[in-house]
């Protein structure tokens, strides 16, 4: 994706979120370099478990992964920095198989140095970034190597930011992109107690409150808008009915908010909201469900001794075949 075509999509979405009744914003906009470096640090904060969780499974499992995948090149979509993924790129690594990396993400200056270090680390190895939304510019992954089987990773419980008719659209998607002897690597945040859910989601430091009002600078800096972001309250909390957590940004007072390079000009009452992400959380049935819908087939699910988070091996439905 050029830098033309993400500021187009990044205008698209603003105009038709922040023009509803209920505003809202997709979370991919949330990253851009100081997102991204804002989610790392979210990463080492005490109450945020998934990472470390989704890492740990990974250093238990990823021998065992390579093993029954036979794996030599790896596809991650929102990789990020790729400081999980390295776990897995060693285990492919070790077992001799690893030929190449393609790393996908929204942010150019996240890619560039993730690819540029990359390289250094693993020399031999074909290391390939793309910058582009990972929603509509999956026909820019490369061909894989013929008779190399190919893993395509999208972890971190990112699936769970997507509606659930978007989600199993994507995973659809994602499926038609799966050879005979590839497979999809899902990270699924699971169902748990209430309280553990949302201390992840609004940490004691505040990391993640500056992260969620990151997105309005970067309205700001790539639209020409003048949001005053210290007038706008981080909230998360727990839907029970959806099992998902909802991110928001609560107006502090009444406020009028122009973005210049839309023409728009957008009115906040006192306490009105703009949701900035849904992260939903699943129980082994519901990833069932969603998998079968896309047309997918679940075939090993590797959870942590607690229960809190879980990485899934999925195939093509040997009724699509």
């Amino acid at each position: 994706m050029s830098q033309s075509a993400a500021a187009a999509t990044l205008a698209d979405d603003v105009l038709d979120g922040l023009t509803r009744p209920f505003k809202e914003l997709p979370p991919k906009h949330l990253y851009d370099e100081r997102g991204s470096q804002l989610f790392d640090e979210i990463c080492e904060q005490p109450e945020y478990y998934p990472t470390r969780t989704e890492r740990a499974i990974l250093r238990a499992r990823s021998a065992e992964i390579v093993a029954a995948t036979g794996a030599g090149e790896l596809v991650e979509l929102g990789s990020g920095t790729a400081a999980k993924t390295r776990v897995l790129l060693d285990a492919m690594r070790d077992a001799g198989t690893l030929r190449r990396y393609v790393a996908f993400d929204v942010d150019e200056s996240v890619v560039t140095p993730c690819v540029e270090a990359l390289e250094l680390e693993y020399p031999g190895v074909e290391i390939v970034g793309i910058v582009g939304d990972f929603e509509s510019d999956q026909d820019r992954i490369p061909a894989p190597h013929p008779g190399v089987p190919r893993v395509v990773a999208f972890l971190g419980g990112t699936i769970g930011n997507f509606l659930p008719g978007a989600r199993r659209a994507f995973l659809r998607g994602l499926g038609s992109t799966l050879g005979p002897d590839d497979v999809l690597l899902l990270g699924t945040d699971l169902v748990k107690d209430v309280d553990t859910l949302e201390a992840a989601y609004d940490d004691a430091a505040g990391v993640t409150a500056e992260f969620n009002r990151n997105v309005l600078r970067v309205l700001n800096a790539r639209l020409g808008a003048d949001f005053d972001p210290e007038l706008f309250d981080h909230v998360a909390f727990f839907d029970p009915h959806h099992e998902w957590i909802e991110m928001r940004l609560r107006a502090r007072r009444a406020c009028s908010v122009r973005v210049g390079d839309l023409d728009l000009d957008v009115e906040f009452t006192r306490g009105e909201e703009i949701r900035t992400e849904i992260s939903a959380k699943f129980t082994r049935e519901r990833l069932a469900a969603d998998l079968e819908a896309a047309g997918l087939e679940l075939a090993e699910l590797y959870t942590d001794p607690a229960g809190l988070f879980a990485l899934s091996l999925t195939r093509r439905s040997r009724a699509r075949d």
